[in-house]
């Protein structure tokens, strides 16, 4: 037996025991370089996000927060939400406008009322007063200009997933992707850094005349 094959069958057996977990439970999933700061079960019906964005009818789902830090200067902040029933086996990763900034939660609340599991970044840091025309946060931090070039969106993928594997007991069947302007550039980084991350891309742009 290869030690590729041991390491699937040690990755499988994890998978396993991570069917335990509850939606409150997931506060104390160990996941690297990350520290969950919010697991709670919502229940269905109308829903504001902690940006203010409202939602007039959302199913029952699991909202996990935290953060993940890579280098000492990240701080890249997800939400990960999760149908608490119904979930179709698929995940959609969110993206972002501009400079980025803030957590997409009109996407991903779209995506949880087609019944995936989807998760959003900021892309590791907090937009300023110009939002997501806001590029002050890069001035002296190469490691968060790192974080919002790719590093954010493929770290936020993986975690997601394997918050996923965790509170379902099962990874996703399939995951996507799909962005526009900024996350049509998102999608793109994905694909050529790391295309394991989504078997499905959707890269889009903008422009005006």
């Amino acid at each position: 037996m290869t030690k590729g094959l041991v390491l699937c069958i040690g990755l499988v057996s994890v998978g396993r025991l991570l069917a335990a977990y509850t939606c409150g439970g997931l506060a104390s999933l160990s996941l690297p370089d990350t520290t969950i700061t919010t697991a709670v079960s919502v229940a269905a019906g109308p829903y504001t996000a902690p940006d203010g964005t409202s939602f007039p009818n959302l199913p029952a789902f699991c909202r996990v927060a935290g953060s993940i830090r890579p280098t000492a200067d990240s701080n890249i902040q997800f939400e990960v939400w999760m149908p608490g029933s119904g979930w179709n086996g698929k995940f959609a990763g969110a993206d972002n406008g501009g400079f980025g900034g803030t957590i997409n939660y009109g996407k991903i609340g779209d995506a949880l009322s087609h019944s995936y599991a989807a998760a959003s970044t900021d892309t590791g840091h907090t937009a300023g007063s110009l939002g997501a025309l806001d590029a002050s946060w890069a001035l002296g931090h190469p490691e968060k200009v790192v974080d919002y070039g790719y590093r954010a969106i493929h770290l936020t993928a993986q975690t997601g997933q394997a918050i996923v594997a965790a509170f379902y007991g099962q990874g996703p069947n399939h995951s996507y992707f799909s962005g526009c302007s900024n996350g049509g550039r998102q999608g793109l980084m994905e694909a050529q850094r790391y295309a394991a991350d989504y078997d499905g891309i959707i890269a889009g742009s903008s422009r005006t005349s």
